[in-house]
């Protein structure tokens, strides 16, 4: 009977180990996926500040062309 138990106790030991493998394999994976959306924030925000840069521009650009039309 003590043999049974150890056989158990393996089983169940290999068991964890598996399910520790494969929980380590998913951190890694979310890991990887906080990075790519790390990166992808970091780029839209880039983007963002780009266009608002260029959309401060056009304002100044048309109000330069606004002023001109007051002065005629």
């Amino acid at each position: 009977m003590s043999l049974e138990i150890l056989n158990q106790l393996e089983d169940k030991i290999k068991q964890a180990v598996e399910t520790i493998q494969l929980l380590q394999l998913e951190v890694e994976e979310l890991k990887e996926q906080k990075n790519q959306a790390q990166q992808t924030i970091e780029s839209l925000q880039n983007e963002n500040e780009q266009l608002k840069n260029e959309h401060h521009n056009w304002q100044e650009h048309i109000r330069s062309l606004l002023g001109k039309f007051d002065n005629v």
